[in-house]
């Protein structure tokens, strides 16, 4: 049995690892962390928060596709399951795509910020699960899908207004005598496209750094027991787990509230997108 790599360090549990821990153990007691080695397919390692990735998708399927056939199905959705996972559906709808692309096109985009939110949702509440992970505390997987969001943005901006008029419209009317026009327009559209970038850019790193630092700080409470020797230990170890069990609560709201934040934005620069200067 390989050794748990967050067995001593309780920071590990932010990091991304080749292995995946089971934290139950068999004959009904808890026994030492089993750990699976996760496979390594040539150049391609296999990690704890890839496996996570696959659940989340798996488990977007498993919700979404019944809840679609439900929905379609019956004019009132029955169920405290189905019912709190179509009012999700609908928020996102009425008082996140809508508002901020318009009510003309923005149920096009509506299941990519579905996408979004749930992928996002799940991935966060995972990490709060024993022996799951937040992939979303790993700014590779923000990137991406701020990269989503912004081949979104403009596929959006360029169907609205044409290849080359979507990056026409991103320089703001300027009412300026024609010669210093030419000069400022080029770079004017310089600093537009750069801040398209740096907008997306600052997505995929708050995601990142609230989802990781959230886990940072509950490793750190937890690692105060390690510290603690003697007899401060049975002070020190009650505390600790209090700490953790309150901000762990704290935990879900911002797993909840990331989620949307991130799809709001992402609706907003889509709007931006179609509705330019």
């Amino acid at each position: 049995m390989a050794e748990g790599h967050g067995s001593h360090n309780p920071l590990e549990h932010a990091m991304d690892h080749p292995t995946l821990e089971i934290p139950w153990g068999w004959g009904g007691k808890v026994v030492e962390l089993p750990v699976i080695e996760l496979p390594l397919f040539g150049p391609l390692q296999i990690t704890r928060f890839m496996v996570m990735e696959v659940i989340v998708a798996a488990l977007i399927i498993l919700i979404m596709i019944p809840l679609a056939r439900h929905i379609a199905k019956r004019p009132v959705t029955r169920g405290a399951f189905m019912n709190a996972f179509e009012a999700l559906v609908g928020f996102i709808r009425d008082k996140v795509a809508r508002p901020s692309i318009g009510e003309h096109g923005a149920d096009d985009f509506v299941p990519f910020l579905l996408t979004l939110f749930f992928f996002i949702l799940f991935n966060n509440l995972l990490g709060m699960i024993p022996g799951g992970a937040s992939a979303t505390g790993n700014i590779n997987v923000t990137a991406v899908l701020a990269i989503s969001t912004l081949g979104a943005v403009c596929f959006a901006g360029m169907r609205e207004s044409g290849i080359v008029g979507f990056w026409i419209k991103l320089v703001p009317t300027m009412d300026v005598p024609k010669p210093l026009k030419i000069f400022l327009w080029p770079l004017m559209l310089v600093i537009e496209i750069l801040g398209l970038l740096i907008r997306h850019f600052v997505l995929a790193v708050r995601l990142f750094a609230n989802m990781l630092a959230g886990h940072v700080v509950l490793g750190v409470i937890l690692g105060f027991i390690l510290l603690a020797g003697g007899n401060l230990v049975y002070i020190v170890t009650p505390a600790s787990i209090f700490g953790v069990v309150l901000l762990s609560f704290l935990e879900l709201l911002v797993a909840f509230l990331q989620a949307y934040i991130f799809t709001l934005l992402s609706a907003l620069f889509i709007g931006s997108a179609v509705h330019p200067h």
